[in-house]
């Protein structure tokens, strides 16, 4: 009996073994490669959505519409580092227009830059109050 166990045993462990190698040697669904390539470019389209809206509220021009509106800058500002996907995406698109309405100083604000402005406003308004 004890050499049937001994004969039994070894050979047991030699294909547990070789089981063990073989599943380690698995491929990947996706390349771990693209998978931090695409949390790359989501961060530095996150970062670049950050900025844009950063830029926007550093406007003279926001800043009065924000002041009037009674409007914490400083607190809006921190509010864009923990704004979520989505309502990141909404307020860069926002400011984008508001950056690319003022740009080279214009003095005069038309009425849908005023409304594009009050928009992103609201849109951190409602972040802040969620929070």
């Amino acid at each position: 009996m004890r050499l049937i166990t001994q004969l039994l045993v070894f050979p047991l462990c030699l294909l547990m073994v070789m089981t063990t190698s073989v599943w380690a040697q698995q491929q990947h669904a996706v390349d771990p490669g693209a998978i931090a390539g695409t949390v790359v470019q989501h961060v530095a389209t996150q970062d670049a959505d950050r900025a844009a809206v950063r830029d926007a509220l550093a406007r003279p021009e926001v800043r009065e519409m924000a002041t009037h509106m009674g409007v914490d800058l400083t607190r809006a500002n921190a509010a864009v580092a923990t704004m979520s996907s989505a309502d990141l995406q909404q307020a860069a698109a926002a400011a984008r227009q508001i950056n690319s309405s003022l740009v080279g100083g214009a003095s005069t604000i038309v009425i849908s830059t005023t409304t594009i402005i009050i928009a992103l406003l609201i849109i951190i308004i409602i972040i802040i109050a969620a929070k």
